[in-house]
């Protein structure tokens, strides 16, 4: 169930929250950039952290483009825009978030990597600062251990694409302080979004139900049960999803699918999780969907064609 967090009884109005002004965004792909995106029209200053100054280039024509979109559909003003992407600023260095108030790391969905992020980025931040995850499977308890803050660490899993997805999903580590807890819930908020509060297990609310059913379909595909095509129709027109399991796999990425799989199958020991062969066998070949130009479907054809 989405929980709006003002009708939950939360003091969103709480000083921890009311404090939050600068925010550092570690990861300038296509949720770091994303997640700036919201956090500038809301007001605030935002600082993106990359080691790629290719990527952060990126980041900010993406943002730029998505934000005249919004404009030409009268969403926000043109006057809006241009506020807001002055106030986005870049670097490759840590040492830019040492203002900051909050930080979310927006990096690869692998624990070795955000761990050496967290190593990397903690000794640059004001004791005060909250350090949040986007992760969307790894145990905020285990990640929030790994740095000298655990009870100012907290996950805040946002939905792709950022600009467009109401839900945020709220994880508490065990460790996690309630000031912080309220002060995220209220950024959740001043961000224009709707709090999910979920424990803190394997691949939290949204990817334990929807993974899982996208691994299903690449099963349905390995055995033969039905083609790309026919497997995406038939989610579609039967069961009214907006987009196939298989479409929705390349759009998220072959190997974060893949990664919330084994987080699943490791954390739960359950072998419903186990990932599907065929899913493995395309990350392995470096099919990662949309981001690389083929995956279940072929993208430099127009439009997409199936690979099977």
């Amino acid at each position: 169930m989405n929980i709006d967090v003002t009708s939950a009884g939360f003091d969103t109005d709480s000083a921890a929250g009311s404090d939050i002004r600068s925010v550092g965004v570690v990861g300038a792909g296509q949720m770091g950039n994303g997640i700036a995106h919201v956090c500038t029209l809301a007001g605030l200053d935002v600082t993106i952290v990359d080691i790629k100054p290719d990527a952060l280039s990126k980041a900010m024509a993406t943002m730029a483009r998505n934000m005249d979109r919004q404009v030409n559909r009268s969403l926000i003003t043109a006057d809006e825009r241009d506020e807001a992407l002055v106030r986005v600023k870049t670097a490759t260095d840590y040492a830019a978030l040492a203002a900051a108030d909050f930080v979310i790391e927006a990096a690869t969905e692998k624990e070795d990597i955000k761990r050496l992020v967290f190593k990397s980025l903690i000794p640059n931040l004001k004791p005060s600062c909250i350090v949040a995850s986007n992760t969307s499977s790894i145990s905020i308890t285990r990640l929030g251990a790994a740095t000298d803050r655990p009870e100012k660490f907290i996950g805040m899993h946002f939905m792709n694409p950022v600009p467009v997805m109401k839900l945020v999903e709220v994880i508490r580590g065990i460790a996690t302080d309630e000031p912080t807890f309220q002060a995220v819930l209220a950024l959740a908020q001043k961000l224009g979004k709707i709090s999910a509060v979920a424990e803190d297990f394997p691949a939290f609310i949204v990817n334990r139900i929807l993974v899982p059913m996208i691994n299903e379909a690449v099963y349905a595909l390995y055995e033969g049960v039905g083609s790309v095509a026919a497997i995406d129709t038939s989610m579609k027109l039967g069961a009214n999803h907006p987009m196939g399991p298989l479409e929705l796999a390349d759009f998220i990425g072959l190997d974060t699918c893949l990664s919330i799989m084994q987080v699943l199958y490791e954390g739960l020991s359950d072998s419903k999780y186990r990932p599907c062969p065929l899913l493995v066998k395309y990350v392995e070949a470096g099919w990662l969907g949309r981001k690389t130009g083929r995956g279940f479907y072929d993208y430099t054809h127009t439009p997409p064609r199936p690979t099977r």
